[in-house]
């Protein structure tokens, strides 16, 4: 594409004001569809059936991996990361993933993508949008890497080389003409740390991801019955699993964040299995009402303990 000092001028801003908003990693791409071998890659894996029962998966393939499907008329796609490694991470008694002991992303990650909205607007004029933070069926962690965000890892997530795993995603899809980034290469080593880490087997030597597999699928997504040899494996896993993140030296070698405006929440990190198993509505409510955590549900919460 064929810059402009304007289209420089605006794209140089939007950075700055989503930097501003903490994003530590933000970058453009086209909105034009993702690779074609990344698509028979996405369709293989729902072929096959490693999607599990996540039927949302087979729905909307054409939207998925094409953000332009989503918009009309649209020219780019603004990418962001939200790095959310916490100093306290580790103080927890390893019940949840990291993410889900702050509050719900997708609400701050949202409220901050519409803020950014308004502030672009006042000097890019008025411009068609839409965000996106898992509302839409959109090949996210591809577009962050033809973005430069990052390169996807063995264990399937999108890493930054310097942010390592823990990133949380975030998407603008609009009509505004705005300069490219290039894609980072893959950086991944193959040494299999994330494969061997994962303890129901989840990760196959052949690159899929065997959703069935997965204990973060198992404790969050999936409804049914759980398969007793799986059961076995949880380790103490109630909603998520970090294994095959902690795994990754990108991860090890990553700093922390330390902005404060993603609230860390310390009572849920603290929370034994014999309190969730006592919890009534009400207190569920009044704990996680505002995490990512609630929409699982009491029950099913319950029945993850109990295991």
């Amino acid at each position: 594409m064929q810059n402009t000092n304007n289209n420089l001028s605006i794209t140089g801003r939007v950075k700055a004001v989503l930097g501003g908003m903490g994003f530590a990693l933000c970058g453009v791409t086209d909105a034009g569809a993702i690779g074609e071998q990344e698509q028979v890659l996405l369709r293989q894996w729902i072929d096959s059936g490693y999607c599990a029962d996540m039927n949302y998966m087979r729905k909307n393939f054409e939207k998925r991996v094409n953000p332009a499907k989503l918009l009309e008329g649209a020219k780019s796609v603004i990418c962001v990361g939200f790095h959310y490694k916490s100093p306290h991470d580790g103080g927890g008694a390893g019940h949840f993933a990291s993410y889900a002991m702050h509050e719900d992303y997708h609400k701050f990650i949202k409220d901050k993508l519409f803020a950014a909205v308004a502030i672009i607007k006042g000097f890019a004029g008025d411009f068609r949008f839409k965000v996106c933070v898992d509302s839409a069926p959109v090949a996210e962690r591809s577009l962050a890497n033809r973005a430069g965000l990052g390169f996807i890892g063995k264990n399937h997530l999108l890493i930054n080389p310097q942010f390592g795993c823990k990133i949380l995603l975030g998407e603008i899809i609009t009509d505004l003409e705005l300069d490219r980034d290039n894609p980072i290469a893959s950086q991944c080593s193959g040494c299999g740390k994330c494969v061997q880490a994962c303890p129901g087997g989840a990760l196959r030597e052949d690159g899929m991801l065997d959703a069935k597999k997965c204990i973060s699928y198992l404790t969050i997504e999936h409804s049914g019955e759980i398969p007793a040899e799986l059961k076995a494996k949880f380790g103490g896993s109630i909603f998520g699993c970090d294994r095959c993140i902690r795994a990754c030296p990108f991860e090890q070698n990553a700093p922390a964040n330390t902005n404060d405006g993603f609230a860390f929440r310390h009572d849920i990190a603290a929370l034994r299995r014999e309190e969730i198993l006592a919890m009534d509505a009400k207190a569920f409510e009044q704990v996680f009402s505002n995490t990512a955590i609630y929409r699982t549900g009491l029950a099913k919460l319950k029945a993850n303990a109990a295991l």
